[in-house]
């Protein structure tokens, strides 16, 4: 394949542009740009971008958007699905005035895990090449497996004479958070064709108001609750984690988001889901910095796997790999394109980096000099908005059912987490 480098890189610079827009605007996914690309294809084919290119676009999209989208994620409480349970232990270090801490121990998850997924791209891809038939049979209870690792693990709030089997309780709201939210989402997802979008802008998502509310309004609504104010933000400042705890939150985060991109029909969500599991709590300081890191983990290992298993596999494992298959013949890449589509993942994911720290400083230093009970007003208003022009009536239903389930983790003490059921239940309900 002839490649010229000029159109390489403005593909990459491109795509990066994207990735900036995609991933700091709540409500816009690298999926609706994929869509409008492969539609847009003629157009590029008559100015000269093969194919290829268009795919470089979208993969360079895909891999800014995983490390920018946790900047509305902690500042705005504005989560995709992939950084939906970034909002918990990144809205904590913002009431502690480290909301840039938050966004550099996620871009140092994001781009570790870059790293660790590409030395292990090559034995993982054999690996999960000679067990994927096996992966496949039994996926559906391979993630019944892990609700139920989840569920056990939850021990609620610790206080002072509670008794020994007070962890039961907290296990039964556990179980009640995770069927509320699994029956809504399966609810959502039955009947997605009674969205009526007022702005049409790709393929309305159901994800949107779901994750929304359960993650994002949730939690503006208790702190406008609870009167939260925002403290003074230390503007550009480190993190203190031991290397043990870094290096754990990456090889965790990378493990699990490798695995799921091997699953049939389950996104990077349930990676942090994964991940979530495997970074022990300890109740320390580190926990939350440790956990920022394993979730950005798995989004950026997922967004390397997909391609590494669409190339191994030949199977479409995110909506950026789908439109990458639709738009190039995998079965004709020799060695040396996979090289050059993983440089153009190294190159991008350094620019990323950077521009995600570079943003987070100045929006926390913008943060500290505005109200916060007014900010959450005015971003509840605009998630509404957003939710009511982009999905309509039966969106904004949802989202205001969704808002309400997710409330109920603040008020049992008990781990959001749980209500990822949202997307796990009718994914189980599918493959058993």
């Amino acid at each position: 394949m002839d490649i010229s480098l000029t159109l390489l890189i403005i593909s990459i610079f491109f795509g990066f542009l994207l990735g900036i827009i995609s991933g700091l605007t709540p409500g816009i996914h690298v999926n609706n740009f994929a869509l409008i690309l492969v539609a847009l294809t003629p157009a590029f084919l008559d100015i000269g971008f093969t194919p290829f290119y268009i795919a470089v676009i979208i993969l360079s999209n895909s891999i800014t958007q995983t490390f920018l989208d946790i900047i509305p994620s902690v500042f705005l409480g504005a989560p995709e699905a992939d950084t939906a349970l970034a909002v918990l232990p990144g809205h904590a270090l913002l009431m502690e005035g480290r909301g840039s801490e938050a966004v550099r121990l996620s871009a140092i998850g994001a781009a570790g895990a870059v790293v660790v997924s590409l030395l292990m791209a090559i034995p993982l891809g054999f690996f999960f090449l000679s067990i994927y038939g096996t992966i496949n049979a039994y996926i559906g209870w391979i993630l019944v497996l892990i609700v139920v690792l989840l569920i056990a693990t939850e021990n609620g709030e610790v206080v002072e004479g509670q008794g020994s089997l007070v962890h039961l309780k907290y296990k039964a709201y556990a179980v009640m958070l995770f069927l509320l939210s699994g029956i809504l989402g399966v609810f959502a997802f039955d009947n997605t064709a009674m969205m009526s979008p007022f702005v049409k802008f790709g393929e309305p998502s159901i994800l949107l108001p779901l994750l929304s509310g359960l993650f994002g309004a949730s939690m503006l609504l208790i702190s406008l609750m609870e009167k939260s104010e925002i403290p003074p933000q230390k503007k550009g400042c480190g993190f203190v984690l031991p290397g043990k705890r870094i290096a754990r939150g990456l090889l965790t985060g990378s493990a699990a988001g490798s695995f799921v991109a091997w699953l049939p029909g389950v996104s990077s969500a349930v990676g942090t889901i994964i991940a979530r599991i495997l970074v022990r709590e300890e109740k320390d300081e580190y926990s939350s910095k440790e956990f920022l890191i394993s979730i950005n983990g798995a989004n950026a290992a997922n967004a390397v796997f997909s391609l590494v298993a669409l190339y191994v596999i030949q199977k479409t494992r995110s909506g950026a790999m789908v439109a990458i298959d639709q738009l190039v013949n995998v079965n004709e890449w020799d060695l040396s394109v996979i090289i050059i589509l993983l440089i153009v993942i190294i190159f991008v994911s350094i620019i990323s980096y950077y521009t995600t720290i570079f943003l987070g400083d100045r929006i926390s230093g913008f943060l500290s000099k505005v109200n916060y009970s007014k900010l959450c007003t005015a971003v509840l208003a605009g998630l509404s908005i957003m939710v009511f022009m982009f999905t309509g009536w039966f969106g904004f239903m949802i989202f205001l059912i969704s808002t309400s389930v997710g409330m109920i983790a603040s008020f049992a003490k008990i781990r959001k987490t749980h209500a990822m059921g949202v997307i796990l239940l009718p994914v189980i309900m599918y493959f058993v």
